[in-house]
């Protein structure tokens, strides 16, 4: 297929783009700064730059986005720009073109909460966690019926909605304007949250940089990281090369078009699924199934690369959620999507090479 690959340049767009080209894949990146790929610096928001990218190009995977959860209340704007507006003409102009495939990076923050039940009132969601309680050291959402401590659990697409910050505004409204795009055009949309993703090319030292790459800058400098909270966050840590892999096969299935879905195999319970169609979006958690702490993570960094033990501080930061770990069933059934990388070879991968100053 010929690729346009928006985002081309970034940390996990430059590893789509090679994992694309290694399927025999023809890519054409399109990015704020110059990529792997060649082609010239451009704006997703720049309609014209966007029309010549997809001269030619047969499906779309849409990596571009400002990340992070945003730093106060004046980066506003610049997630709407980036993220909404970007998204925005690009499916515009994907309409104009007749290109009718797209992969889209979305985001498990798009969830707010993970999954929780309460031992009397069953499956819950809870609200925001008031700053007071956090300030207090109190992390734990309660039952927002009794006030009872909850037990968490996995994430399924199904999952009602429920962002929580600026960038998981954006990210939601994505996949609102996609899903819109694919009924309008009969187009076919591939949603990939990803869980926190992480490895080589990471970028570091800005507000916006994943937690493993604060952790591993920490370490470059001879410090220890800094564990907010108590440390016992539970996230889903996917290494950025299965990432990159689900990208390609989710275009590879987008692309050929209705089939049937592949039963689960036992003990795996569940109807099959109709999968892509045409004229929909279909979402898929992006995660390795095996749920860590944010501990976890800080203790396997520091002991792969041999520096201080990490330090929890009790620090917080509002918009943060508590746990947020996924089913990846929907992936493994229909896209035949596992993770491959083991927690222990990333991190200890990811300890040992430099992250990089962007």
């Amino acid at each position: 297929m010929n690729v346009l690959l928006t985002g081309s340049a970034g940390f996990i767009g430059s590893h789509i783009a090679e994992a694309l080209t290694g399927a025999g894949h023809r890519v054409r990146g399109l990015d704020l700064r110059p990529d792997a790929l060649g082609g010239p610096a451009a704006d997703v928001r720049d309609a014209a730059a966007v029309a010549r990218s997809l001269d030619g190009v047969d499906a779309v995977c849409h990596q571009a986005a400002k990340v992070g959860l945003g730093v106060d209340v004046s980066d506003l704007p610049a997630y709407a720009s980036a993220n909404v507006q970007g998204t925005a003409v690009l499916l515009a102009e994907m309409a104009r073109a007749g290109v009718a495939v797209l992969v889209l990076a979305s985001s498990m923050v798009v969830y707010g909460e993970g999954a929780y039940t309460c031992g009397r009132h069953g499956d819950v969601r809870p609200g925001p966690r008031p700053e007071d309680a956090l300030r207090a050291g109190r992390f734990e959402p309660p039952c927002p019926a009794c006030g009872r401590p909850l037990a968490p659990g996995a994430v399924a697409e199904d999952a009602p909605p429920g962002p929580r910050n600026a960038y998981a505004d954006t990210k939601l409204a994505q996949e609102h304007l996609a899903a819109s795009w694919a009924r309008a055009t009969g187009g076919t949309v591939a949603a990939l949250r990803y869980h926190n993703v992480y490895g080589p090319r990471m970028p570091r030292d800005t507000p916006y940089a994943g937690v493993a790459a604060i952790f591993r800058s920490r370490l470059e400098d001879g410090k220890a990281p800094l564990v907010f909270e108590d440390g016992g966050q539970r996230r889903d840590f996917v290494h950025v090369r299965d990432v990159a892999r689900a990208n390609v096969l989710a275009l590879e299935h987008a692309a050929a078009g209705p089939r049937p879905a592949t039963p689960p195999a036992p003990p795996e319970p569940g109807p099959v699924t109709p999968g892509l169609r045409p004229g929909g979006l279909r979402a898929y958690n992006i995660a390795s199934g095996e749920p860590r702490t944010i501990g976890d993570l800080a203790a396997a960094l520091s002991a792969a690369f041999g520096g201080p033990a990490p330090r929890v501080t009790g620090g917080y930061r509002l918009g943060d959620v508590r746990h947020i770990v996924a089913r990846p069933d929907r992936a493994r059934r229909e896209l035949g999507f596992r993770a491959s990388v083991t927690f222990a070879d990333g991190t200890a991968e990811f300890a040992r090479r430099r992250v990089t100053g962007s």
